[in-house]
This record gives C-alpha cells, sequence and structure tokens, in this order.
C-alpha cells in the first residue's frame, strides 16, 4: 500500500489540535491567557471555577490546564491535588507556580509558562516600572516617559491604570495626578511597592484596588465564608456593604441556595415584620393570601439584612428569637417553621454605639456580630482611584463605546470628599459621559458634582 507523504497532507491532519483549560474567576485573566495560547495554535476552554474546570476537563480531555492562584468554590490545594490524581497525564501549572515540579512535564511546557508570563506581564507592566522612576521627576510624568502610560490620557481598558504612591492626603494625590509638575513625595510618603502577586492571592474581584485596608477585607471574607458564622458589615453609605455580602455568599457552601436580601430602612414598619416572616391568609387588612417570608425564601442559603440599624426595637425581639432557635412564626399563625439560614447584616450606623443608648438591642448585637468587616470610605483608599474609574468605564464601555479620562479629570475626582463614596464615584462617571456625549475623552468640564457640590 502506498505511503501517503506528510508533505501532502492538510495542516490539520499534521498537526492534532492541543486543548488547554484555563481555570480562573478573573475574566481578563483569562482572556489574557486565550489570546496568548490561541496565538500559538492551542485551543482553550475556560472555567470561573473549580466545579466549571473538572466539567471541561471530563468534557475535552486537555493537555494541559493553567490554575489561578485562588479558586471561588474550591480549596486551591485540594483541587490540585485531586486533579493531578483524577488526571495523571494532563500538564498541570498553577498561577502561583505551587504545582509546577509535581505535575508531568508535557512536551508544550514552554509555550504554556510563555502565555502565562505573558499575562502576567500585562498586569504588572506598571507596577514594575515604579521602582526605576526617576527620583527628579512625578510619578506619572516619569511614567509617561518610559512609554508606559500615554502623555495626556491613559486607555481603557487596555492599558492598566497607573498606581499611585499612596498618598497621606487628597492633596499629595492630586499633585501627582495633575499636569503641572509636582514636587518629589518626601520619603516618608513614598512606601516600597507590593509586588502584585504579594496581593493577587488575597484580592477578590468584585473589591476593585490594592490598598492594604481592602486587601483586608477580601482577607476577612475569604477567612470566615466557609462558615455559618453571622456577619456584620459596617461601613459608610455607598462603600460596598453589599458586594461583601455577595462575595461571602458566593464563597460560601450555601452558594448553589437562594440570596435573599431586604433592606429593612426601604419597608414600612407596619409591613416590615410580614416581609420577613411571612404571613396567613386574612393576618391583616388586605392579606387575601397567605405569603412566605424572606426569611423562609433563603431557607438552605443567606438572608442579607441590610441597614439593620434602622429595624424597630419591636422587631428586633422578634429576629433575636429566630436568631436563637432558628425558628420563626408567621404573622397570623401558631405553629412554628425550622429554617437553616446563614444571617449577614450591614448598617452604615455603629451599632457598638446604638447599643449603649438604648437604639439598639445589645443581645441581637452580639449575635448577629459574631465577625466583623468594615468596607472602608473612598476617602480612605483614594490611591485606588484610577483602578476604579477604570473598571466604571469599562462597565459602561459593554453598552456604549468606551470613553476614556484625561489627567485633569482624575485630579478632579481625586481632590473630591466622596460623600458617596464609590457609588457616588460610579454616579458622577456615567453623568461624565452622558455629557462628553460623542466625545472620547472625558476632559473637566463633564466631572460634574451636582450643584450642592460644587
Amino acid at each position: 500500500m502506498a505511503t501517503v507523504p506528510v508533505s501532502s497532507l492538510p495542516m490539520a491532519t499534521r498537526i492534532r489540535p492541543r486543548t488547554a483549560l484555563v481555570a480562573s474567576a478573573d475574566r481578563s485573566f483569562r482572556q489574557r491567557l486565550f489570546e496568548t495560547l490561541t496565538g500559538l495554535r492551542w485551543q482553550v476552554r475556560e472555567a470561573n471555577s473549580g466545579a466549571q474546570a473538572w466539567a471541561a476537563a471530563e468534557e475535552t480531555a486537555p493537555e494541559a490546564i493553567i490554575v489561578d492562584s485562588w479558586l471561588p468554590d474550591l480549596d486551591l490545594t485540594e483541587f490540585l491535588k485531586d486533579f493531578r490524581g483524577q488526571y495523571p497525564d494532563v500538564d498541570l501549572i498553577s498561577a502561583s507556580g505551587a504545582s509546577e515540579q509535581e505535575s508531568p512535564r508535557g512536551p508544550y511546557r514552554q509555550e504554556l509558562l510563555y502565555a502565562l508570563r505573558r499575562s502576567q506581564d500585562t498586569d504588572t507592566a506598571v507596577w514594575n516600572a515604579a521602582p526605576a522612576l526617576n527620583a527628579t521627576k512625578a510619578p506619572l510624568e516619569a511614567m509617561q516617559a518610559k512609554g508606559v502610560i500615554q502623555a495626556k490620557e491613559w486607555t481603557n481598558p487596555a492599558i492598566p491604570a497607573p498606581p499611585a504612591f499612596p498618598p497621606q492626603s487628597v492633596t499629595a494625590f492630586v499633585a501627582h495626578t495633575s499636569a503641572a509638575p509636582a514636587a518629589v513625595l518626601p520619603a516618608s510618603m513614598t512606601p516600597p511597592f507590593a509586588k502584585p502577586e504579594a496581593v493577587a492571592s488575597e484580592r477578590l474581584p468584585e473589591l476593585i484596588g490594592f490598598a492594604p485596608c481592602m486587601i483586608e477585607v477580601s482577607r476577612r471574607i475569604r477567612l470566615v465564608a466557609p462558615r455559618s458564622t453571622p456577619v456584620l458589615i459596617e461601613g459608610p453609605t455607598g462603600s460596598g456593604k453589599e458586594l461583601v455580602a455577595e462575595a461571602l455568599h458566593r464563597l460560601s457552601p450555601r452558594s448553589r441556595k437562594p440570596f435573599v436580601a431586604i433592606n429593612c430602612a426601604a419597608i414600612p414598619e407596619a409591613l416590615l415584620e410580614a416581609e420577613l416572616f411571612g404571613h396567613t391568609r386574612g393576618a391583616f387588612t388586605g392579606a387575601v393570601q397567605g405569603r412566605v417570608g424572606r426569611i423562609e425564601a433563603a431557607d438552605g442559603g443567606t438572608l442579607f439584612l441590610d441597614e439593620i440599624g434602622e429595624m424597630p426595637l419591636g422587631l428586633q425581639s422578634k429576629l433575636l428569637r429566630f436568631v436563637e432557635c432558628g425558628e420563626l412564626q408567621r404573622v397570623g399563625d401558631n405553629e412554628t417553621v425550622k429554617v437553616d439560614v446563614r444571617i449577614l447584616a450591614a448598617t452604615h450606623q455603629t451599632l457598638a454605639q446604638q447599643t449603649l443608648t438604648g437604639a439598639f438591642r445589645a443581645d441581637l448585637y452580639y449575635r448577629l456580630a459574631v465577625f466583623l468587616i468594615r468596607t472602608p470610605a473612598l476617602a480612605d483608599h483614594i490611591e485606588d482611584m484610577p483602578h476604579l474609574v477604570n473598571h466604571f468605564l469599562a462597565r459602561m464601555g459593554r453598552e456604549d463605546p468606551v470613553k476614556r479620562i484625561d489627567k485633569g479629570a482624575l485630579a478632579k475626582l481625586a481632590a473630591h470628599d466622596w460623600p458617596g463614596n464609590v457609588r457616588e464615584l460610579e454616579h458622577v462617571l456615567e453623568r461624565g459621559a452622558i455629557l462628553a456625549g460623542e466625545e472620547a475623552v472625558m476632559t473637566v468640564r463633564e466631572v460634574d458634582f451636582g450643584l450642592t457640590m460644587n
């Protein structure tokens, strides 16, 4: 039988497609690996969790898997160990490098490591440039000279936002983001730059920024999320308390069960009890049929009580009974119902002080505040301003063309007091994007804080 020369075979026949699985909750990380690996003629499957990675591996039998430094639903160490046991021939690489030496080295290991380095270099390019800044120049000007960011504006989302020296005052931050020459920061105000790798394993994707206070919030979420411990989230209005609650639920064993949120300040006192505990038909005027309450609807999952400090004292005592015994009684019913929920509560008030004045029950406070997480005001992590701006502009760009922002507008944003915190920043940027109209760049003219704040 005649042998067909290999050179005459189609390329698809000569080269068997190689499949790589990328497991990461960070979509941008997956996208960067996808672009690099497809350029190296890999077929790429993506998974945003450990469970998805297992399912994809069963479907595609990949030659390699690249796993990010953490997974939202599974312990990374256990996942790597179990995956190696189930798929001993798959070339397994973790972003932290923890498993490379224990995994079999495939023939294309160098391509995989190259793609991983490229994806990480995209994140760290700006950070790595920081130690080499010329001491005679302001940080922003030196980065412009190195080509890390553009001279007139930084773009979004292709170029990462420039990391700022964590300032001790808003004035110092503005000095380094304005177009005018800035004085060199004194040594006491120029702490060493943190390596991105040191914080990437701690920061949650929902929480934008690398300030120490934000990394601490992520750390606390990870510590308590796997437990059923009640958590009290305190922080000013607009600082992301509900994001924290959602992250706690997502990383918990209850993530497949309901996440039920209720704002205790948004419902009239007369209806709040029925909304929480449910009611029977005819329990009160207008109750034409029975209804399951929010607590019962969250059975097996998580109940998020936002603005718990606004709950009336009479209702606090009924909530206390449920927290203690896990049983509730619907309005108008004599029977009790057993419900298994994890309670997360949030408030912009300091409940410990409220207990001293009698405005909040001390016994309920101590049962809700078993673990405390505080979300910082935007003014406390103003160095994250470029990252937040980049995030919001990219999100708005899903429906409209992505806007860019110039240095003057960024400096004006940094100089603001931000009483509404991150939520206010999002609204100001949305307003600015509308005011900019068809213009691609948002300038100082479009940064409008509202008539009462100018």
